[in-house]
């Protein structure tokens, strides 16, 4: 076939609109193409015979070629080609195509017989295409961390690259399938996974998948599989194609930064020293170790500094995790930690270095068969031991134990690990300094605070405390009972504004402070006004920026056991509820003056009368105040509870806590605070009282009075002195005092003498001069009784003198 030939045959098929084939030529058209062209040659080059796919390749049917010089289908022929005698045995030519295009093929020659040549052309693209993909297979197959397989349609493997280290010590055969070298439900998943990419055609890239080989069931594999479906020239599936990455280390690194980050969210949330160790050792297994315990040094368990040489026997276990593993019989919560002989290892730790032992090492190092037994858990192989060593204190120490077909520990596990002891030091230390801390400020509250009962002539009385928090947090409310002159009694509850050691230290002052103005036997209004001129003088001492912290609310009774008469005043404080002896309750009704952070309003006095029997309930708005209800409600639900659960056959302590229970949350936001105060009164036969006239003469029969009530209440021993006492106090009165004059006598434990008139002038008391005819009666008067002193009311003094009276009851 000439050129000319070639050119008509090119002009008919163009005509007919042929369809191209493999390869590219001028035009940029791509063909299909089954594989490689084949024809045979005889030794002259002509053409002897034709195959299909030589066809599809240059659309020229055998009859047309057959018997033709091959160079006649050769576009632009070589100029080392064109004077040849033979076929070269390789080469790259542009051949004619049927329709006039040309194809750029590769095709290489082989003797077949003495007298024909066997040639073997495929488009060059192809050829470039296929060498590229065999070199990328070849360095694909070398990687030893990545496998290869090709699954034909049935998902059986064709072709791989497993070598005996990859998958279970034996080469993968063709012919396998995934279930003959996985277990049954890996290779199930596996498979589901590649015939979905062989139905779709979608590709699955880096898929994290969790495998175990058929002999070694117990050990998981981390692989990264990348899966794409083949296809033939017409897009027609042929496999799939499937790549296994062993990603164990990048699994491994998503570990340690899962783990890293766990320990920062979990560990630290609690200010509880063995709290915040089981967070610790909670994280660790089985995640990190299959055991974990955390031993701490003795004094970090009270907030206290460890030793600075921290060693064997100095230490107790404060955490052991997983809550299900079983230890052996020396290893227990709370238990101590038995010393270890001396050991090159030990002295590392000692020095802040993490420590790993393989079971054998470690065996050689306890070197005690008993001590053994007693530390080593059954299947474990390797232990690493990182010391808790945070701000230069040693704490205490990590354990974390692998068991049975676990990896042991590696150098970089080692250095997670160090991590993870640095960050759980500190949360500990966290701990221990908070608890150090809030030791000190329970104490401190707790000695600013009065005994929980008390016992008085007036009332009994039981107090019940809750601090915020469930006990977390302390803050500056507080109660006190104040035992005053002539056997009544003072009642106080009071609130600091905020919490912690500030609100404590203001509280201690305003209750001092309460103390000391109750003894100037103050009435409750009067109390109230010099207390806030406290807080004012309190908070203008306060450094900047705390003066409007410094404040509070306080309420104030005073119950005298003679009259039966309780005066109130409040500071912006709640009102008490009163309970009856019959069991009915209700809000006494007051009227509240400012807060003790506020001057310039004044306090108003409040006057009830209680029956004997009678409960009074002070409290803070922590008891009433919740989150679920206002304080009307928390008012009315306190009332009700009062009245079911004040009886008198019930302890007033036991009513109180229960009340406290009852009625506030679980961990409450404010402090809770509650004073009962069980009323009695002082029978009519145990109190006297005498008008006493403004004349002199009335000192004498002041006399007579007294010996009289004395020698009834069988007081003799108390005659002398009383009659002298009475003397200079009447005596007193009737000079320099004003009419209305009384004389009062109250037994109880004590003999009370009183005498009050109508003048507000102050005695006072001193020691008269050698030479001085008077202003000793005072001074006899302190001597004779216990003790002595004046208080004031709205219409007058009163001055009043205690004795004790033996073998009282």
């Amino acid at each position: 076939m000439n050129t000319e030939s070639v050119k008509n045959a090119y002009s008919a098929g163009a005509s007919q609109g042929s369809t191209g084939v493999s390869g590219s030529g001028p035009s940029g058209r791509m063909y299909a193409c089954d594989g490689p062209a084949a024809a045979v040659l005889d030794n002259r080059g002509a053409v002897l015979r034709w195959t299909k796919t030589a066809e599809d390749l240059t659309g020229f049917r055998a009859e047309e070629v057959c018997g033709r010089p091959a160079q006649e289908l050769v576009a632009d022929l070589p100029d080392d080609l064109r004077d040849a005698t033979e076929v070269p045995a390789s080469g790259r030519v542009r051949l004619w195509h049927q329709c006039g295009d040309t194809v750029d093929v590769t095709f290489r020659t082989t003797k077949v017989g003495s007298a024909e040549v066997l040639v073997l052309a495929a488009p060059t693209h192809h050829v470039a295409d296929h060498e590229q993909g065999a070199a990328l297979l070849r360095a694909l197959s070398a990687q030893n961390r990545i496998t290869i397989a090709v699954h034909d349609t049935d998902l059986t493997t064709v072709q791989t690259n497993a070598t005996p280290g990859t998958v279970d010590g034996r080469p993968v055969q063709p012919g396998a399938r995934l279930s003959d070298v996985l277990c049954a439900k890996d290779a199930e998943n596996l498979e589901a996974v590649l015939r979905q990419v062989l139905e779709t055609g979608a590709p699955v890239i880096r898929r994290d998948q969790q495998v175990s080989w058929r002999h070694d069931p117990a050990r998981r594999h981390a692989l990264s599989l990348s899966a794409f479906r083949l296809e033939d020239a017409r897009g027609r599936p042929t496999g799939v194609a499937a790549l296994y990455v062993d990603n164990a280390d990048q699994m491994r690194a998503r570990r340690h930064l899962d783990l890293a980050r766990e320990v920062a969210e979990r560990v630290g949330g609690s200010l509880d020293v063995v709290r915040t160790a089981q967070d610790l050792a909670d994280v660790l297994a089985p995640a990190f170790a299959d055991l974990a315990a955390v031993d701490l040094a003795h004094p970090v368990f009270d907030g206290e500094e460890p030793s600075k040489q921290l060693g064997g026997g100095d230490m107790g276990n404060a955490a052991l995790a997983p809550a299900t593993a079983v230890w052996p019989a020396g290893i227990k919560r709370g238990g101590p930690v038995p010393p270890l002989p001396d050991h090159p290892l030990l002295r590392s730790f000692r020095h802040g270095d993490t420590v790993v032992f393989g079971r054998d090492d470690y065996i050689a190092m306890v070197s005690d068969p008993l001590l053994v037994a007693y530390l080593v858990p059954k299947d474990a192989h390797s232990v690493m031991v990182a010391p808790l060593h945070a701000r230069g204190l040693t704490l205490g120490a990590i354990s974390a134990w692998r068991c049975g077909r676990s990896d042991p520990f590696t150098e970089d596990e080692a250095d997670l690990m160090r991590q993870i002891a640095s960050r759980g030091a500190l949360a500990i230390d966290n701990a221990r300094r908070y608890t150090r801390e809030h030791r000190a400020a329970v104490v401190l509250q707790q000695r600013l605070l009065p005994p929980a009962t008390t016992d008085s002539p007036a009332a009994e009385t039981a107090s019940a405390y809750l601090p915020a928090g469930g006990g977390a947090e302390i803050s500056g409310d507080w109660y006190d009972a104040i035992a005053l002159p002539s056997l009544r009694l003072a009642l106080v509850a009071g609130d600091v504004v905020g919490h912690g050691m500030r609100a404590s230290a203001t509280m201690g002052r305003l209750r001092a402070a309460i103390q000391t103005l109750a003894d100037l036997e103050l009435e409750p209004d009067e109390l109230l006004t010099r207390l806030a001129d406290l807080v004012q003088r309190l908070a203008a001492e306060a450094p900047a920026g705390d003066h409007d912290i410094i404040g509070g609310t306080c309420l104030y009774a005073v119950y005298d056991p003679v009259t039966r008469r309780c005066a109130i005043a409040s500071a912006g404080h709640l009102p008490p509820v009163l309970v009856r002896p019959d069991g009915s309750a209700e809000v006494v009704a007051i009227s509240p003056g400012p807060p003790l952070a506020l001057c310039g309003m004044p306090y108003e006095t409040t006057v009830i009368h209680l029956e004997p029997g009678s409960v009074l309930a002070l409290y803070t708005d922590g008891l009433v105040e919740q989150r679920d209800r206002d304080i009307d409600q928390g008012l009315r639900r306190l009332t009700d509870a009062l009245a079911a659960s004040c009886r008198s056959d019930r302890a007033l302590d036991e009513t109180g806590g229960a009340l406290l229970a009852a009625l506030t949350d679980q961990a409450p936001r404010d402090d809770a605070t509650l004073l009962l105060a069980r009323t009695r009164a002082i029978p009519a036969a145990d109190t006297a009282h005498w008008e006493i006239p403004a004349d002199p003469a009335a000192v004498s029969k002041a006399r007579e009075w007294i010996t009289r009530h004395l020698t009834m209440w069988g007081l003799n021993d108390l005659l002398f002195t009383t009659q002298l006492i009475v003397s200079e106090l009447v005596t007193n009165a009737i000079r320099y005092g004003r009419p209305p004059m009384d004389l009062r006598l109250i037994r109880h434990d004590v003999l009370v003498c009183e005498v009050t008139d109508s003048s507000s002038t102050q005695p006072r008391l001193r020691r008269a001069r050698t030479t001085d005819e008077g202003g000793r009666g005072l001074f006899l008067v302190a001597q004779l009784g216990g003790r002595w002193g004046c208080r004031h009311g709205q219409n007058g003094k009163t001055i009043w003198s205690e004795q004790v009276i033996q073998d009282s009851p």
